[in-house]
């Protein structure tokens, strides 16, 4: 099939290597200008652009793929499809309008739940046991085109966004692969998605980082765990930023206000809702490395009630 590729991600990397594997001839890959990155701010390529480039493939970085001349290139190319996955731009609809099989899209949620920028981040953050992969028809609103197939993954008990990130690619990549195949032989039948029964995944900010100790410690593990690697989850501590990288509930109950920190065989607790603790596994303090919450705690005297927050 003749495709034009939209990615710029590192979870859109696996999908246009499956693509290649699988035969496809991919006319072109769009992806988003280089940006600067770390403390030089030099100029970085797109995860998506170093894999195309490593398969051969024209790259094409307009600023706005909505501007006329984008829209002429894509027309001229005539593919018989486009795939979409994470692009970071909306599509107008005159480009959905240009290929005959429509633009497919691979969304990391089981939808309609999780439409936006945010699903593997938001499910692991709001505690889900379930999610999965979704190809799709976009259609000219936000995720809520028909979907074409599903597939679905527990979500591991101490798994990250960044680890379940990498597995939801992969199981992305070949639901794509499938989903092509599906739509050359027209096998497949799209599938509305009920308005009724969707929730949205915002954009992160920085702000959701901000850990309120007030929460059961099983909902604030979930925020750490959903918020790698940004925002990051965070509180203060003697009056500067404490960076939470790591932790666990405690299965030992502990009644103090929430956010009173405490130590128990070596080991660094904070109290939260209900009775419950988290163990701080691996903490950082603002302007310094990260270390083991048992290397923290025997570089700090802890003074009785001493808070979080």
């Amino acid at each position: 099939m003749r495709l034009v590729y939209m990615g710029t991600p590192r979870f859109a990397v696996p999908p246009l290597d499956a693509l290649v594997a699988a035969g496809h001839q991919v006319l072109a890959v769009y992806t988003q200008p280089d940006r600067p990155k770390g403390r030089g701010q030099e100029l970085a390529a797109p995860p998506v652009k170093e894999a195309a480039l490593r398969h051969g493939l024209s790259v094409y970085q307009p600023e706005r793929i909505r501007r006329p001349e984008s829209v002429e290139q894509l027309r001229g190319l005539r593919a018989d499809a486009m795939v979409v996955v994470g692009y970071g731009q909306l599509i107008p609809q005159t480009i959905i309008d240009l290929a005959p099989l429509g633009i497919i899209n691979v969304h990391a949620s089981l939808l309609p739940k999780y439409r936006g920028a945010g699903p593997i981040q938001w499910a692991i953050a709001n505690g889900e046991a379930v999610t999965g992969v979704t190809t799709m028809r976009i259609d000219a609103g936000l995720d809520t085109g028909d979907m074409l197939l599903k597939r679905e993954t527990p979500i591991g008990p101490q798994e990250t966004a960044i680890e379940l990130s990498g597995r939801l690619a992969e199981m992305g990549a070949a639901l794509l692969v499938e989903t092509l195949d599906g739509l050359a032989r027209g096998s497949l039948t799209p599938v509305p998605q009920n308005d009724a029964e969707a929730t949205l995944a915002p954009l992160l900010r920085k702000e959701d980082g901000l850990i309120d100790w007030r929460r059961p410690a099983r909902e604030i593990d979930c925020r750490i765990r959903g918020f790698l690697p940004w925002p990051g989850c965070y509180s203060t501590f003697r009056g500067h930023a404490l960076r939470i990288w790591s932790a666990r509930p405690a299965a030992l109950p502990f009644s103090a206000p929430p956010g009173t920190l405490f130590a128990n065989e070596g080991r660094l607790f904070a109290a939260c809702e209900d009775q419950s603790a988290l163990e701080l596994i691996e903490v950082q303090s603002e302007g310094r490395k990260k270390l083991t919450g048992s290397v923290f705690l025997n570089g700090q005297r802890l003074q009785e009630n001493e808070k979080l927050g």
